[in-house]
């Protein structure tokens, strides 16, 4: 079977790894995650990684931030 090379971030290296199952290879692991359908993928991908608390923090600081801004009206 031919082989192709591919170029990921360190951050999607960690995920992919944190991802596989057991002694998996990192080929059967995208395989498995490319053949389920997105939402129990997206689910599954979630699960595995846990709570991101810098981006629920930066989540957070967007919804009070955008709380706080009123609409003007425009003269065009």
């Amino acid at each position: 079977m031919p082989y192709k090379s591919i170029t990921v971030s360190e951050e999607a290296y960690r995920a992919l790894e944190r991802i596989k199952e057991g002694k998996e290879s990192f080929t059967d692991a995208i395989l498995r995650l490319a053949r389920r359908d997105n939402a129990r993928r997206l689910l599954e991908i979630l699960d595995r990684l846990g709570p991101d608390e810098e981006l629920a923090a930066s989540i957070e600081r967007v919804y009070r931030r955008r709380r706080t801004i009123r609409p003007r009206e425009v003269q065009l």
